[in-house]
C-alpha cells in the first residue's frame, strides 16, 4: 500500500473543501464555551459530526466527552483534545465573541477540538477507502482545567485500551501559525495545590506579644517556605512555589485567631514531585512553630509533569516535517504550566507538541493564554490537522515498539 496522502485521495484537497467548515465550527465553540465538567453541548456536537460520516462515537458516562475509533485492527494510536473553557470573560470585539458571561475559550481548547475533529473526519475517509493501516482513537476530553481532571475520566472509560501511543497538541500564541514546537523529555511541569490554615491566640494589635500574631505568621510562611524549599531540593528539579491567596482578619486593630494561605507548587522533575508533599508539609510546620502558630496543611495532588517519550517525539517531529516542511518544526521551550495529558503518559508512551497560533506580524506575542482577549490565527487549524493526520499514519505504519 502506498502513502495514502499521495494517492488518489489528497489531504490538500480535503482541507480545501472542508477547512472553512472547521473554522466555522471553531467559532461556534468559541462563542458557546462550557466550563470543566459541563461540556455537554460541546460533546453532543462532536458526536453528531462524527456520526454524520458513519462513525460510532460514544459519550463518556457523564456525557461530557467523546471517544471514537476509526478503522480496524489491533494496533491503536490515540489522538487527544480537550473541550473545556475557563472562567475568564471574553473581551474581544469579534463576531464569535463568547455569549456566556464570564466564560471563554481563553486557552484555545476550541482550536484543539476543531483540529482533532478535522483529523478524525479526514482519517475516516481514508478508512472508508481501506487505506487506514490500523485504528485511530479520538479522545475528546473534558475538564483539563479543573480537578478532578478529565484525563482520568477518559482512562476509566477505556480510552487507552489497546493503545500503543498517544499524541496531543496545545496552542502556543508565542509561536507563529505554521510552526510546531517539539521537545523530548520534560515538556511541562507538575502542578499541585497547597492549602494552609494557621491558628493561634488572637487579640489586640496593641499587645501582639500576648498573641500568635497570625498575620505576621502568614507573612513569614509566604516568604520563608518557598525560600527554604529552594535549599532542600536540587535546583535542577525546577521547583516553583507561589502563593496566590492569603486571608486573615477584618479589623485593622484586631489580631485574628485564624488565617489561610493557598499556593501552587510546580516541579519539572518527577522524583522531586514525588518527594514534595512530605517535604513542603514539614517546612510549613517548622516555620509555623517558630511563630507560635499551629499549622494544618492540605496538600492536594494535581498532575505529574508531561515527559514526552523520545521515540514518540521523534515520530511526531518527523510527521510534522512531512506535513508542513522541516523548516517549520522548531524546538519547544519547557513550560512551568501543567497539563493533564501527563496522566495518559503514566500508562502509554506519547508526546505533546505546541501548535503555533500567533499572527505573522507577531503583534499578539504578548497575549498569552488564560487572558481575556486571547485569540488565534485560524490558519493554525489546518496546520494542526495536517500534523495529526500524518502522525497517526506514521505511528500505525512504523515497526511495533
Amino acid at each position: 500500500m502506498g502513502d495514502p496522502l499521495t494517492a488518489e485521495w489528497s489531504l490538500d484537497r480535503w482541507l480545501a473543501a472542508h477547512g472553512a467548515e472547521l473554522v466555522s465550527l471553531r467559532r461556534h465553540l468559541h462563542a458557546h464555551p462550557e466550563l470543566s465538567h459541563h461540556e455537554f453541548e460541546t460533546a453532543g456536537l462532536i458526536a453528531r459530526e462524527l456520526s454524520a460520516v458513519g462513525l460510532a462515537p460514544r459519550l463518556l458516562p457523564r456525557g461530557n466527552g467523546v471517544i471514537c475509533d476509526i478503522g480496524t485492527g489491533k494496533r491503536v494510536v490515540a489522538l487527544r483534545a480537550d473541550l473545556d473553557a475557563l472562567p475568564v470573560p471574553d473581551t474581544k470585539d469579534v463576531a464569535y465573541r463568547s455569549v456566556v458571561p464570564g466564560v471563554s475559550h481563553s486557552c484555545g481548547h476550541d482550536v484543539h477540538t476543531a483540529v482533532l475533529l478535522g483529523a478524525g473526519l479526514a482519517l475516516s475517509q481514508l478508512a472508508g477507502r481501506g487505506e487506514l493501516p490500523g485504528r485511530v482513537r479520538l479522545l475528546f476530553q473534558p475538564a483539563a482545567e479543573r480537578f478532578p481532571f478529565g484525563a482520568e475520566e477518559v482512562i476509566s472509560a477505556g480510552g487507552l485500551k489497546d493503545v500503543t501511543a498517544i499524541y496531543g497538541m496545545h496552542c502556543a500564541p508565542q509561536v507563529k501559525a505554521g510552526l510546531v514546537g517539539v521537545r523530548a523529555g520534560t515538556f511541562t511541569a507538575a502542578a499541585d495545590t497547597v492549602e494552609v490554615r494557621l491558628s493561634g491566640r488572637g487579640g489586640h494589635t496593641a499587645r501582639p506579644h500576648l498573641t500568635a500574631d497570625l498575620v505576621h505568621a502568614l507573612a513569614r510562611l509566604v516568604v520563608d517556605v518557598p525560600a527554604l524549599l529552594e535549599r532542600r531540593i536540587d535546583p535542577r528539579a525546577g521547583v516553583c512555589m507561589v502563593f496566590g491567596s492569603i486571608h486573615a482578619g477584618e479589623a485593622v486593630n484586631v489580631i485574628p485567631h485564624e488565617g489561610f494561605a493557598r499556593a501552587t507548587v510546580r516541579i519539572l522533575n518527577r522524583e522531586a514531585w514525588q518527594q514534595a508533599p512530605t517535604l513542603i508539609t514539614r517546612l510549613i510546620k517548622e516555620v509555623a512553630v517558630t511563630t507560635g502558630a499551629d499549622a494544618s496543611v492540605d496538600y492536594i495532588r494535581g498532575v505529574p509533569p508531561v515527559i514526552n517519550d523520545r521515540e514518540a517525539t521523534a515520530l511526531i517531529a518527523a510527521a510534522a516535517a512531512t506535513a508542513l516542511g522541516s523548516n517549520r518544526v522548531i524546538e519547544a521551550e519547557i513550560s512551568m504550566g501543567a497539563e493533564d495529558f501527563a496522566c495518559y503518559l503514566e500508562h502509554v508512551p506519547g508526546a505533546m507538541v505546541r501548535l503555533g497560533t500567533g499572527s505573522p506580524s507577531g503583534e499578539d506575542r504578548l497575549l498569552d493564554t488564560h487572558q481575556s482577549g486571547f485569540d488565534v490565527d485560524e490558519r493554525a487549524i489546518g496546520y494542526g490537522i495536517r500534523v495529526m493526520v500524518h502522525t497517526a499514519l506514521a505511528e500505525l505504519t512504523q515497526v511495533p515498539r
